[in-house]
């Protein structure tokens, strides 16, 4: 190290410690006729290697794959290693959870209560024949499992999870009469719950229409703030709001 003393003042001096320039802080020089051509003294020389990455089946996403000693080298220290990190490439189809598959499927109404089949296309090409058992009645939301089509388990390549089947139901907008007709026909009876003449002149009639619950919410929410807002300007004595101070 090289230590320089400078007067900054009367009886005031500031000492400062910095690298040598000529050993650049490690203590050993090295005469020119006797440096290496290839490092010029260095005694690093810079080369490309080619690391070759093997994914195993069943890897997770985040895990690493560490090679050992194959950083930077330097002079007296220790050489670190190269390592890995895997980042999962999302899919426009399946989703993955651990050794599982999702993919979401959308029955219409006839399909859910009378059967349906399709075919799906899987991550390795292969055409599976989806179907339901006769006379089952898929409900929307709900969720069917097929074992063995999942995602490999790592390092048991030869077992794999489940592929699950997500099924959301599209109802139609509205039926014609005969089509109500045709339904309540095929379908269970309706609960009884007819009124009589004079329970229906006891009620008030009443009209749904259709909402947007985000829309309803915001809304009520921009009410309450606004509420809350003309309540600060009414504030009895004619106080005013309390203002933050500017730092």
């Amino acid at each position: 190290m090289k230590v320089s003393i400078r007067h900054i003042g009367p009886s005031m001096i500031q000492q400062m410690q910095y690298p040598c320039n000529e050993c650049k802080g490690t203590g050993e020089t090295i005469n020119d006729r006797d440096r290496c051509p290839q490092c010029k003294g260095d005694k690093v020389s810079q080369e490309k290697k080619v690391l070759e990455v093997f994914v195993e089946k069943g890897m997770q996403n985040q895990q690493k794959i560490t090679f050992p000693g194959e950083a930077d080298e330097a002079p007296d220290t220790t050489t670190g290693d190269i390592v890995f990190v895997l980042q999962l490439k999302e899919h426009p189809k399946f989703k993955r959870k651990a050794e599982d598959l999702f993919v979401e499927h959308t029955l219409s109404l006839t399909e859910a209560l009378c059967g349906f089949q399709f075919v799906l296309t899987h991550l390795d090409g292969r055409q599976l024949l989806i179907k339901s058992n006769p006379g089952e009645v898929v409900k929307p939301d709900s969720f069917k499992a097929i074992n063995d089509e999942g995602m490999p388990m790592y390092q048991r390549p030869f077992m794999k999870g489940k592929l699950y089947i997500h099924f959301t139901v599209e109802f139609p907008d509205s039926l014609n009469p005969n089509q109500v007709k045709d339904l309540e026909a095929a379908l269970p009876a309706k609960p009884s719950s007819q009124l009589t003449d004079m329970e229906l002149d006891e009620c008030e009639e009443t009209t749904l229409h259709d909402v947007n619950m985000e829309e309803e919410n915001r809304r009520k929410e921009q009410q309450a703030q606004q509420e809350a807002y003309d309540e600060d300007d009414d504030m009895p004595g004619g106080a005013q709001r309390v203002q933050c101070a500017q730092q």
